[in-house]
């Protein structure tokens, strides 16, 4: 035990003021560049950008840019969300913080998409099996991905991801387990290595009948876990956390439309980049975040080589193993470079654009679409034309579309999700002063307390962060997280 304090004591020695986290509404900028970095990276991919360059073939096929990007985004958001969560100390603020950061930009994209778009050159899929209540139930919860809907926007389906990582958080929080994510980030890395191929994809929803109980039961759990999330309310918190964790563990199992290697890979992917940051912050000892980080990444790279291989990667859109492979580790050096230059101040032209990657993220295939048809392009052949071209010309081409987007995306930021991210602030402090949020904190019963003597520091209980993750929980957090 006396060993371990030591270990403990000179980590956050080692880690100094540089290390701390930033105050309170501040952003890391090496997250955010990462991040922009990740969203140009998907939107290069889908804009066939390999197709414009010597040998681009044979570079596509030995790495896919798309995967990079996501698996960097989904590495920014494992080191970041939680942090975020135990921040606030709060689960109803961190849920109605990701609500209102997330769907706003989305439904205003849809509906860009739809009322500006012709039909050739649309971006939306409804095709929700004759049934557009399901397809939009489905693509409402962002678990289209997991309950067998169609995927709004081809790239929606990463937001699937992302919610299931919310639910997986949030639940851990409620019953103080959120300190756990080592074990969980080596067990998924382990299921995808072991059962990648044995776990079965769409399991309840073979036929229509069981595709429409499915999402209809997956709108009332989520519904109900959600509310009792931002009730306030400490019982009906564990209770939400029950019913979101248990629901996201179900699904992962049962019913994934990619082959189980990718699911599980994504999932210990997250963790791991929690893991990451217990360590930076001391939370964890090194020697335990090396161990484990070094096993998922290696599993994750060895899935590739193992499965993703003729009908499986097809299933996985990323077409062979060496583009898996060398793009997953790709982008874990992103990440690891970037760490490593977290202390150092980056050009603001990244930080910026980390600020708006969301937007990119959501808008690169309808700006896209749009530019296409207003210049008469096939949408399909375009690549071909712009091949064709003179090289000053193609790639002013391509740097057009790339300041169109961004110019788009910084509209969208400002005009949407900037005001409903202070908006969602200011319904949670409304909220709070309306009904305090109470401690998580197991109670002690009544008549506990009439036997017991009080004890001086019992009125001391910390709001939600009673757990021990929030930024109260004392000297073994570590420093604070930030929001995203």
């Amino acid at each position: 035990m006396m060993t371990k304090g030591l270990l403990a004591r000179r980590g956050a020695r080692r880690a100094g003021p540089g290390e701390r986290a930033a105050p309170p509404g501040s952003r890391l900028g090496w997250l955010d560049a990462l991040r922009g970095i990740a969203a140009l990276a998907v939107a290069a991919h889908h804009f066939e950008i390999l197709r414009l360059i010597p040998n681009g073939a044979t570079i596509a096929a030995r790495f896919d840019l798309g995967f990079y990007g996501v698996i960097a985004f989904f590495l920014v958001s494992g080191y970041i969300i939680p942090a975020s969560l135990e921040r606030r100390g709060d689960v109803r603020a961190f849920w109605i913080g990701r609500i209102f950061r997330i769907y706003p930009a989305l439904i205003v994209t849809m509906l860009l998409a739809q009322f500006v778009l012709p039909p050739d050159y649309q971006v939306l899929t409804f095709d929700g099996y004759g049934h557009d209540k399901l397809w939009l139930a489905g693509n409402g919860l962002m678990l289209s991905d997991m309950l067998g809907v169609v995927n709004a926007l081809g790239i929606s389906w990463t937001l699937t991801y992302e919610m299931l990582f919310y639910f997986f958080v949030s639940s851990l929080f409620t019953v103080a387990w959120h300190r756990r994510t080592t074990p969980i980030a080596v067990a998924a890395a382990g299921i995808a290595l072991i059962l990648g191929v044995w776990i079965p994809s769409y399991s309840l929803t073979r036929t229509q009948t069981e595709l429409n109980h499915l999402v209809a039961a997956a709108v009332l759990v989520v519904v109900m876990g959600v509310l009792c999330m931002i009730s306030g309310n400490a019982a009906l918190a564990r209770i939400g956390g029950l019913l979101l964790g248990g629901f996201g563990v179900l699904l992962v199992f049962t019913n994934g439309r990619t082959p189980a290697y990718e699911t599980f890979t994504i999932l210990a992917t997250m963790f791991a980049g929690t893991v990451i940051y217990r360590a930076q912050h001391g939370q964890i000892e090194r020697i335990e975040a090396w161990m484990s980080v070094g096993f998922v990444v290696a599993a994750g790279a060895m899935v590739g080589w193992m499965y993703n291989r003729d009908e499986l990667a097809r299933a996985t859109a990323t077409f062979t193993w060496p583009a898996w492979t060398n793009a997953y580790l790709a982008a874990w050096a992103s990440f690891g470079l970037f760490f490593l230059l977290r202390n150092r101040r980056l050009p603001r032209v990244l930080t910026w654009l980390g600020a708006v990657s969301f937007s990119v993220y959501l808008l690169h295939w309808p700006v896209k679409k749009f530019l296409l048809w207003r210049l008469g392009w096939d949408s399909n052949h375009y690549y071909s034309e712009l091949a064709a071209m003179p090289f000053v010309e193609r790639w002013s081409w391509v740097a057009g579309y790339v300041a169109v987007l961004l110019v788009v995306s910084w509209v969208v930021y400002q005009l949407v999700e900037v005001p409903f991210q202070k908006l969602g602030r200011k319904l949670t402090e409304a909220m709070t002063r309306r009904w305090p949020p109470q401690s998580l904190e197991q109670s002690v019963p009544a008549a506990a307390v009439a036997v017991v003597p009080a004890h001086p520091s019992a009125a001391a209980e910390p709001v939600l962060a009673g757990t021990g993750g929030g930024p109260s929980s004392g000297s073994g957090s570590g420093g604070q997280g930030k929001s995203v």
